[in-house]
């Protein structure tokens, strides 16, 4: 069952809530680059991280989960958020260069069918990042977050699920190292850059960029793969689980 639009909205106006959405919304930064120029839709509930993009993106849109609920946003301007199935999302195909999913696997009662929506609204050789609870963290085993209901994957369950969508990983990261307590808000900043050389694994999200895969025939019959742009990411060897710098492909 998905947390109530409301009770996501209550926590991201939180002191803790708005130290999960900074830590993250840098990371998406990041990936993306601000994503200038392109039409970008989040999925789940993706507002508190989309509005650093709504100003340099063409179009920034929010579809959020009928048994979530919908909010207005943005605040005062027109609105751009929308009430949608999870598996039947009211656009066209191959629409969006960039997609982001926060808060939408978690708790989705068929995920592979919501990234395989996905799919086909995203753009030939679009991108997408997923951020989902990370399975050893402490923000999954929180129930005062709202990372912490729902399953939470780890890197080669999401990695998994992302190519069974033909959706390739082309990197990933990991962001929110402080621990899940208000007390520890106002050390955030330490915690994260303490926690991203010394305990790594503990990281509270795992962050996934996976391109849309896009095929090919030639006159023989053999299936190819069309040229994709250079990720955002490191790229990775076709065929193997997406590590960072110094673990091995194993969780670390």
């Amino acid at each position: 069952m998905r947390r109530d639009v409301l009770e996501l909205r209550q926590f991201y106006a939180s002191r803790l809530g708005q130290i999960a959405r900074e830590m993250t919304s840098r990371k998406v930064a990041e990936i993306w680059d601000g994503a200038r120029g392109l039409d970008v839709l989040g999925v789940g509930y993706a507002t508190p991280f989309l509005g650093p993009l709504k100003d340099r993106a063409r179009r920034v849109i929010a579809a959020m989960p009928a048994q979530q609920g919908v909010e207005v946003w943005p605040g005062q301007s027109p609105n751009l958020a929308i009430l949608t199935g999870e598996d039947s999302l009211p656009f066209r195909n191959a629409l969006f260069d960039r997609i982001l999913l926060v808060h939408a696997l978690e708790e989705s009662p068929d995920p592979l069918a919501l990234l395989r929506e996905v799919w086909r609204v995203l753009a030939p050789s679009g991108r997408v990042v997923v951020v989902v609870a990370a399975r050893n963290g402490a923000w999954a085993n929180s129930e005062s977050t709202p990372f912490g209901h729902g399953r939470p994957f780890s890197r080669r369950q999401l990695a998994d699920l992302l190519r069974d969508a033909d959706l390739e990983p082309s990197g990933w990261t990991r962001a929110l190292y402080v621990p899940p307590f208000p007390w520890a808000a106002g050390w955030a900043e330490g915690f994260e850059q303490a926690g991203s050389r010394l305990w790594p694994s503990f990281a509270g999200l795992v962050l996934m960029e996976a391109v849309k895969q896009t095929f090919a025939v030639k006159p023989r019959g053999h299936r190819v793969r069309a040229p994709l742009s250079r990720p955002a990411l490191s790229p990775l060897p076709v065929g193997r689980a997406p590590v960072s710098l110094g673990c091995a492909i194993d969780d670390c």
